[in-house]
């Protein structure tokens, strides 16, 4: 029998372990507390548990399950509010009461539920990984794809039609293997694919700052370090309830409880603006507070990961918002502590920047497994909370050597009440260039140049804003008042955005450009009222400025007539009044 031999917070030693796997699950003490191998010496083998390791005892029993730490994956994932290991917090806690004890446990998707399967084969048929079976509807309206599982291949036998549990198979091969219901996969080991596609259109944000200046491609990867207060979470909710994405995992890695609790609040109150019914039943909630034992926190976003993947195998556009990877990479370093490894910078593990890699690989846009082909995504964002707003520090540094984009949040915007609170200097994407001719195809032909005129106009505003600040606006030439002027519309109108105006909450590709076209219009009117005489005070300046300022807020009823006003005093603009 396996004994506790040593115990140092959540680590744990055990021995004898002959024949032990790295990253083999096994149960620990009296209350079988959740543990993984994580180093291995010759038979004693050494164990982060996920649980409160208080009244562990040496010569406590260790229990070894010969598999590594699963997903169960299924029918009944949707609205589900799961703990870093995969536990469904309510029935834990109908369970265990609502201070969850150590060692209470309950199946990730509810046994009890039944779902009526409908088989889309007939016994005889050749089938290979990834292949659809058939269907169950999973929410009303919804249906959910059953598939043949990962390196799994052969001949029906049988695939009746009828009502079917988690713990039930809907058919099986002719060589006896059953075709369960629900699937178990590592969560440590990526879901494989036929191809990886090319990340040549975009995830649809909702968000004009990031559409139109900082794009992210289908299957990308992005960056969003803030300091406190900056509205990382705000912006992943606007992401989660407006983005052009099919199904949202949210990963709540080591935040306040107090903050999950209120994400968990909202988001079963937030309605999805393309059904009308509640965006939970699109989500999959995985929460692990501060609070909670620290090695879950590295297993939890390893989990969100493996549930989009699992949905991206349906042909599902996923979008996976980790919050934040900062108090993961903070696991990574107690645990590290713990196991005396050599430190680097900060403390953290040498292993930081590969680690990271190897998790931000797992998105992607790719073309599955099986037949019918489908097209599915897993577009990850990763909110990242360095101390004191440092973006040298290594969890940011060593986030930005991967994610396709940046988004960077300043502080000092969000205390003036711009959100998003995004710093247009610091920010960029990679993917601009490969998913600007799909904007101009899908959208507008003169897209790219409005981005690239807009992003020129803001440029030359902070160059100027930074000499105003010594000798005073009045001081400048009327061409750099100008810009100074119509760039603190394009701020306020154009990136700005009220995130619960049910106007302006979400901006629809058409009316982020035609926005930003009437911002660098009036410019361009401005310039022409200039040349033709006029002083930068007699610009018809002001009801252009006040139509723009108006439009984001506009029903979209009246967002036509708004934005053909504003262009009728845009064009004003270029008339400088009669010197009295």
């Amino acid at each position: 029998m396996s004994r506790v031999v040593r115990i140092n917070g959540a680590l744990v030693e055990a021995q004898p372990l002959p024949g032990v796997a790295l990253f083999e699950v096994a149960r620990v003490g009296e209350r079988g507390l959740l543990g993984e191998v994580i180093r291995v010496e010759g038979d004693k083998a050494t164990l982060q548990v996920y649980e409160d390791t208080t009244g562990l005892r040496l010569g406590d029993p260790v229990q070894l399950s010969g598999r590594g730490l699963t997903a169960r994956l299924g029918p009944g994932l949707l609205g589900a509010i799961l703990d870093g290991v995969g536990r469904p917090l309510p029935r834990v806690a109908a369970i265990a009461g609502d201070f969850v004890r150590a060692g209470a446990w309950a199946d990730t998707i509810d046994v009890a539920r039944r779902f009526h399967f409908r088989p889309a084969l007939a016994p005889g048929a050749n089938v290979r990984s990834g292949d659809i079976l058939g269907a169950v509807e999973e929410r009303p309206g919804v249906d959910h794809f059953i598939l043949v599982p990962p390196h799994v291949r052969g001949v029906v036998a049988s695939l009746p039609e009828a009502e079917r549990g988690p713990a039930d198979a809907v058919g099986a091969l002719e060589d006896g293997t059953p075709l369960p219901l629900v699937q178990e996969w590592p969560v440590r080991e990526p879901r494989p694919f036929a191809r990886r596609l090319l990340a040549d259109q975009p995830l649809v944000t909702g968000q004009r700052v990031f559409d139109l200046l900082f794009p992210v491609a289908e299957g990308g990867t992005v960056a969003v370090p803030g300091g406190f207060g900056t509205g990382k979470t705000v912006i992943e909710q606007s992401l989660a309830k407006h983005g052009d994405a099919d199904v949202v995992v949210f990963v709540g890695c080591g935040e306040r409880g107090n903050e999950m609790a209120e994400v968990v609040s909202d988001f079963a109150c937030l309605r999805d603006p393309r059904t009308g019914r509640p965006l939970l039943e699109r989500t999959v909630l995985i929460v692990n507070t501060s609070n909670m034992p620290v090695p879950a926190r590295e297993a939890s976003i390893y989990l969100g990961l493996t549930v989009a993947e699992y949905f991206r195998d349906q042909g599902k556009r996923v979008a996976v918002m980790a919050d934040s990877i900062s108090r993961w990479a903070e696991a990574l370093r107690e645990m590290g502590s713990r196991l005396r490894e050599m430190p680097g910078e900060e403390g953290y593990p040498v292993y930081l920047a590969s680690r990271l890699g190897k998790l931000m690989e797992r998105a992607g846009r790719v073309e599955t497994l099986g037949t019918p082909a489908r097209r599915g995504s897993v577009t990850l964002f990763c909110a990242v909370s360095p101390p004191g707003g440092d973006f040298s520090e290594p969890v940011t540094q060593g986030a930005l050597r991967v994610a396709g984009a940046l988004w960077a949040l300043d502080a000092s915007l969000a205390h003036q009440r711009q959100f998003p609170a995004v710093d247009a200097a610091t920010s960029y994407s990679y993917d601009s260039d490969a998913l600007l001719p799909w904007f101009a195809a899908n959208v507008d032909a003169q897209w790219p140049r409005v981005r690239l005129e807009l992003m020129r106009l803001l440029d030359r505003d902070r160059e100027l804003r930074e000499i105003a600040s010594l000798v005073g606006s009045e001081a400048l030439q009327d061409p750099d008042r100008l810009v100074l002027e119509v760039a603190r519309v394009a701020r306020e109108s154009v990136l700005g955005q009220h995130a619960y105006d049910e106007n302006d909450a979400n901006s629809p590709l058409q009316k982020t450009f035609r926005l930003a076209g009437l911002v660098c219009s009036l410019h361009r009117a401005g310039l022409e009222g200039l040349k033709r005489g006029g002083a930068f005070e007699r610009l018809r300046l002001g009801p252009a400025l006040s139509a723009i300022a108006a439009l984001p807020h506009a029903p979209a009823s009246r967002l036509e007539s708004g934005a053909a006003a504003a262009s009728v005093a845009v064009a004003a603009a270029e008339q400088p009044e009669e010197a009295e």
